[in-house]
């Protein structure tokens, strides 16, 4: 592939210090993890984003989460139409393969694909709605979020209203495959919805019970 170029040095150098500490430190874990059937009992659906490390922010050591993720942190509604759907195959995988017993979104503050969708919903972002456009057509799904916080004047509070209203929106789309119905149904599979603030390093859980997030 004539195209592909040999690795920035600085990832390089990164790597190399890696492997000569914490791989060479714990030698025996890496082999097991390598020979081993993953097992994890969570499956975190987060953004994109590089701000956002759920891993780092949880603690989890490799093994721990099957992660995933995407624009927006985004669960799509069951669409069985032949196309390639990249969430929907690793939900199906990690449910239904893995057998996660907790399934957890994640939203962050200061998303640019929630932004994005406040944008091209009000008519401002002519680029995203164009056919052509993969992210357009993605974040349209949050269109239910936009709606929902239509009463909100205040942009920058109903920007983060909307990243809120995007994590319940991917949890009520998660309800509608139905391996996680079952799932639920069965008591094998819970489902969560956070949402985490990358400023102040505060996490907040959705409570169905009276629909709002409250600081864990």
């Amino acid at each position: 592939m004539q195209h592909a170029k040999p690795l920035p040095s600085y990832l390089v150098q990164r790597y190399q210090g890696w492997k000569a500490t914490t791989h060479a430190e714990s030698q025996n874990w890496f082999r097991r993890l390598g020979t081993e059937a993953q097992r994890p009992r969570a499956m975190v659906i987060s953004c994109c984003d590089s701000r956002v490390h759920v891993t780092s922010l949880f603690g989890a050591d490799q093994g721990e989460i099957f992660a995933h993720r995407n624009i927006a942190n985004l669960v799509p509604p069951c669409e069985v139409d032949g196309g390639r759907h990249g969430t929907s195959a690793a939900l199906e995988y990690g449910v239904t393969a893995l057998k996660v017993s907790h399934l957890v979104v994640v939203g962050h503050s200061a998303c640019g694909g929630i932004k994005g969708c406040h944008d091209m919903c009000a008519g401002h972002a002519p680029e995203l709605e164009q056919e052509t456009s993969f992210v357009g057509h993605w974040i349209d799904a949050l269109r239910p979020a936009y709606d929902a916080t239509s009463d909100i004047q205040d942009e920058e509070v109903r920007l983060r209203e909307m990243e809120k209203r995007g994590v319940v929106t991917s949890l009520e789309n998660l309800m509608s495959f139905e391996f996680v119905k079952s799932a639920v149904d069965a008591g094998d599979l819970t489902i969560h919805g956070l949402w985490y603030d990358i400023s102040e390093g505060v996490l907040e859980e959705y409570s169905a019970e009276d629909d709002k997030f409250r600081a864990l």
